[in-house]
């Protein structure tokens, strides 16, 4: 498949420089972009900054909205509003994730995930599926444990 003569030839980059290079084209391309989505996993660690996803029906993407930036909003961006942010597109090169840096947003309404879920929540406590008779009670100690990582 490679050759050790076709290796010697081609330049080999650090990951830290593929990350460079990769957050440079991103930013370069990619000036100021318009996103809609719906915001989700909302986090505000004592830094002050903001990180959330956004994400559509297909897929998501990290954000961050620094706290010089979140003092300028009349938006508190909270999880199942659907929103437009104005964002640049930047790669955090000790990760390689790449995320958009929010600058603004703007009300979209509800969003349409948030919305299902809500319908689907009233329906089932509709059915009564949501009432004590259905709940059981938790036993004194469990007999089973179970650790999931990622």
């Amino acid at each position: 498949m490679f050759s050790s003569t076709n290796l010697a030839q081609r330049p080999i980059m650090t990951v830290t420089q593929l990350n460079r290079a990769s957050n440079q084209l991103l930013s370069n391309h990619f000036l100021t972009v318009l996103v809609e989505g719906e915001i989700s996993n909302t986090a505000q660690p004592s830094s002050g900054h903001l990180y959330f996803s956004l994400k559509d029906a297909n897929a998501q993407v990290r954000c961050a909205m620094f706290k010089n930036q979140q003092r300028r909003q009349g938006v508190k961006p909270e999880n199942g509003k659907q929103v437009i942010v104005t964002a640049q597109v930047s790669l955090y090169e000790p990760r390689g994730d790449y995320q958009l840096i929010v600058e603004a947003i703007e009300e979209a309404g509800d969003g349409v995930l948030r919305r299902a879920f809500d319908a689907l929540k009233r329906q089932l406590s509709d059915e009564g599926l949501f009432d004590a008779t259905h709940k059981q009670p938790l036993p004194a100690l469990p007999d089973t444990i179970g650790i999931i990582t990622s």
